[in-house]
C-alpha cells in the first residue's frame, strides 16, 4: 500500500522525524497539532483561538492530502487545564458541528507552556 507523507510548518517536524500528516490508502492520520503560527511567532492567548488555529493547521494538512475537515472521523483533543474545554469544544463545534466525528479529550501537559491545547485528527480520502 502507498504511503505518502505530508509536510507542514513546524520546527520539530525534521528534528522529531515526523509529518504533519500520513496518508495510506484512504485514510489520513494527522499527527498531534498545536498552535504554532507559520510565521514563528507566539501561539494566541486564549484556548479558543488556540484551537482554531490548530483546527486551520489541521485542515491545510488534510487539503494537501486530498481530504477535508468534512472527511474528519476521529479527534483526539489534548488540553493543558479543564478550563480550557469551554474555548476549545466551541472551536471544535464550529468546525465539526454537522461532521461530528468521534472524540476524546485529554488533560496533559504539553512541550511548550504557552500551548492550551493539541488535536489530532484521522480523516477518510474521499
Amino acid at each position: 500500500m502507498r504511503r505518502r507523507l505530508i509536510t507542514g510548518h513546524s520546527p520539530y517536524e525534521g528534528v522529531a522525524g515526523f509529518s504533519r500528516a500520513v496518508v495510506v490508502g484512504d485514510r489520513v492520520h494527522v499527527s498531534g497539532t498545536a498552535p504554532i503560527p507559520a510565521d514563528g511567532s507566539p501561539p494566541p492567548d486564549g484556548a479558543y483561538e488556540q484551537a482554531g488555529l490548530c483546527l486551520e493547521l489541521v485542515g491545510e494538512a488534510l487539503r494537501k492530502a486530498g481530504s477535508g475537515l468534512e472527511h474528519v472521523v476521529r479527534t483526539n483533543i489534548y488540553v493543558t487545564d479543564p478550563a480550557h474545554w469551554e474555548g476549545v469544544a466551541r472551536a471544535h463545534g464550529e468546525a465539526f458541528r454537522h461532521v461530528r466525528p468521534a472524540a476524546t479529550c485529554v488533560v496533559a501537559q504539553l512541550l511548550d507552556p504557552a500551548w492550551k491545547v493539541e488535536i489530532e485528527a484521522e480523516a477518510m480520502v474521499p
